[in-house]
């Protein structure tokens, strides 16, 4: 990881230029650092969860969209031929790129982007709108598992995505379990809405789930970690008929009980990235002011010392939320 110079861009007609103020790392960025993300452009600027201000707008540009107004980004594209596309769920198009993996993104002074993918962000701190991207991607694996106030919902893993997950959950009245093997992020879940917590390296799982649940499982389990034990649990533990929404990339198969999937009559549901009615409806939660966001930021860094921050969290990653890095 090195910094470099690049040269001044201008937005073209249709494009907003933007000012850079914070990027979050994610943990694709930390892959990709590590390559082991196959996916990604090599080299490649990277970043895709933004907090930025309008510099300048182009030509064809809405009036809504003024300068030195605070905007995060929506990093997706969509082809808008795709069956994905043709079904409305642009998010997960069979052609997305997204930026800072399949182009280069915003860990950068400046950069230009269609005026259809900002999404303004007033009434949040610049640090906090840098939040929104990865949170969504939680709000989205809700929307995908149908949650509502008569479910009981498993959030397997705490990290940023797991939060979202359990924060819009909870704002749905669901009842919520927490579940992850760090006791800092379970007291975490517990102020953002979970009800209970479980601890995967120091409890029984079934025998906690089942007490939590009356014997029944959970209605909805949504797996945010990526790994064979967490797939696992999800199938085995998930209620009959339950759903399970998949957010996490295992590094890869993973052999799964199937016989549950008939036996339970299962909905096994993939969730990938968000929309944009998922960023506004983190949005809207953020500017009620009571995310603890502070606790959700792990460091804030230079550019120069990015490369740092990145041997860091490899050598402790389970303790990292979001490493922001400040332009």
């Amino acid at each position: 990881m090195e910094v470099i110079d690049l040269p001044m861009p201008e937005p073209a007609a249709d494009q907003v230029l933007l000012r850079i103020s914070y990027v979050g790392f994610c943990g694709s960025d930390l892959n990709t650092w590590r390559g082991r993300n196959a996916l990604a452009l090599k080299p490649v600027i990277p970043g895709h969860e933004i907090s930025a201000v309008i510099e300048k707008v182009g030509e064809n540009v809405p009036a809504n969209l003024q300068t030195g107004q605070l905007v995060t980004v929506d990093p997706y594209t969509a082809c808008g031929n795709c069956p994905s596309c043709r079904r409305r769920r642009f998010n997960a198009c069979q052609h997305n790129e997204t930026l800072g993996v399949q182009r280069h993104g915003a860990m950068r002074e400046f950069i230009c982007v269609p005026w259809q993918k900002v999404i303004p962000a007033e009434g949040i701190a610049a640090k906090d709108i840098a939040l929104i991207e990865p949170m969504s991607v939680g709000f989205h694996a809700v929307d995908r598992g149908q949650v509502t106030d008569s479910d009981t919902v498993l959030v397997i893993g705490c990290g940023m995505i797991g939060v979202g997950a359990i924060v819009r959950a909870s704002l749905r009245g669901a009842t919520v379990i927490a579940m992850d093997l760090d006791d800092e992020k379970l007291a975490l879940a517990r102020e953002l809405g979970a009800s209970a917590t479980v601890n995967s390296g120091s409890e029984d799982v079934h025998a906690r789930l089942q007490e939590l649940t009356n014997g029944a499982g959970p209605d909805v389990v949504i797996e945010a970690v990526g790994a064979t034990p967490t797939y696992n649990c999800a199938v085995n533990e998930v209620a009959f008929t339950g759903r399970i929404v998949c957010i996490g990339y295992a590094p890869g198969d993973v052999p799964l009980p199937t016989r549950f999937f008939v036996q339970k009559e299962l909905d096994i549901r993939g969730s990938r990235n968000a929309l944009p009615d998922d960023f506004r409806a983190v949005i809207r939660y953020l500017r009620r002011g009571s995310c603890p966001t502070d606790r959700l930021i792990s460091s804030i860094v230079k550019p120069e010392a990015a490369a740092e921050a990145m041997v860091a969290w490899d050598s402790a990653p389970g303790k990292v939320f979001r490493i922001l890095v400040n332009f």
